[in-house]
């Protein structure tokens, strides 16, 4: 199989390191920024091509990773050259959708539009690994307009990296992105900002986990966010109204000194908290990194040793079996002031290992 991977940052990276483990796959890339390319390349993630049009002429599958404004564009240029299917990882569907399907023309049936919901506030080839995709939900919009041969590749594809593929709209995607993706982002950066706006300066140096948690996304690329919040604008700021709403009922249950109104309210958000599924989250003073098992005798006590080796204590260790063989991720917990270590120490041990939350 051979796949292109348009854009090497921290998601093409890492979809270029699944591809190569799990799908055994020839990876070409290609970033119009050089350096990040050269990054990706170090990582084994791709093999350089001098092009766009070069990396996608004989892809079977071309993953366009650009920023928003981009993606149309590229995924256009990728079908043109050749690629037998094309898809992207934006984190907003429809505006991207109808750009491709009105710049490709009779090409757009072998676009399949894309998001893969997992991501860091680390970014670039750096912080990429395969496990960021493993057991991550995997959104797939497809149209009128498109191959069913062109959703049923992309769907094993990202089967086969292990994560979960869900089909829905690309408008009803980007609602719900809105409120579960783009909302949060926002919220962690609203709340940093109070905090750090604070006339009182001793505020920040009180900080403890909880607040270390809930504004780790205000670190992510301000770039990013800012084009992918004015792509999605009306469902994020639907969102906003919403989560405003929620807070000034809030204020007025603590003004009216309504404790029963509270415990429900907390109640509530504590059942619909305890029943998400998914992926393991971080306690206060934790991190979770994920870190692919290789497929050989001893690769646990690899992982192990190379925490051990720089006097990293692990709090809590589980491992994740794929469906679709014999392969596995460990999610390490360790302390929230050991996670860099931890990542040096196993990236330097030659494992992928990258901060999951």
């Amino acid at each position: 199989m051979r796949v292109a991977i348009l854009g090497t940052g921290l998601i093409g990276t890492s979809i270029g390191l699944a591809a190569r483990g799990w799908l055994d796959a020839e990876v070409a890339g290609h970033d119009p920024d050089p350096s990040a390319l050269v990054a990706a390349a170090g990582r084994g993630a791709v093999e350089p091509a001098g092009s766009l049009e070069g990396a996608a002429a004989a892809a079977d599958l071309a993953f366009v990773c650009a920023p928003v404004a981009a993606i149309p564009g590229a995924a256009a240029a990728a079908l043109e050259a050749g690629a037998r299917v094309v898809t992207d990882a934006g984190s907003v569907k429809a505006g991207i959708v109808a750009a491709v399907e009105e710049l490709a023309g009779g090409g757009a049936g072998r676009f399949m539009g894309g998001h893969p919901m997992t991501g860091s506030e680390r970014s670039g080839p750096a912080g990429a690994a395969a496990g960021l995709i493993d057991g991550a939900a995997w959104a797939l919009t497809p149209t009128d307009r498109t191959d069913p041969a062109a959703l049923a590749s992309v769907e094993d594809a990202v089967r086969r990296m292990g994560a979960v593929p869900v089909t829905l709209s690309p408008d009803r995607h980007d609602r719900l992105v809105g409120l579960v993706s783009h909302l949060p982002q926002v919220a962690s950066t609203a709340l940093m900002s109070t905090v750090a706006s604070s006339a009182d300066e001793t505020a920040p140096l009180l900080a403890a986990g909880g607040l270390r948690d809930l504004t780790r996304l205000a670190a992510s690329s301000p770039e990013l966010w800012v084009d992918i919040l004015l792509a999605n604008r009306e469902a994020v700021a639907e969102a906003i109204e919403g989560y405003g709403d929620r807070l000034r009922s809030l204020a007025a249950m603590l003004q009216a000194g309504d404790a029963e109104g509270l415990t429900e309210a907390f109640a509530r958000a504590k059942d619909a908290r305890l029943g998400l599924a998914a992926r393991p989250q971080s306690r206060v003073g934790l991190a979770i990194l994920t870190v692919p098992i290789p497929d050989r005798p001893g690769s646990l006590a690899e992982i192990t040793g190379a925490l051990a080796h720089r006097s990293v204590n692990i709090e809590d260790l589980e491992i994740v079996h794929s469906a679709e063989g014999a392969r596995g991720t460990a999610h390490v917990t360790v302390g929230e002031a050991d996670a860099e270590a931890a990542v040096q120490a196993l990236t330097s041990s030659g494992h992928e290992a990258a901060r999951l939350a």
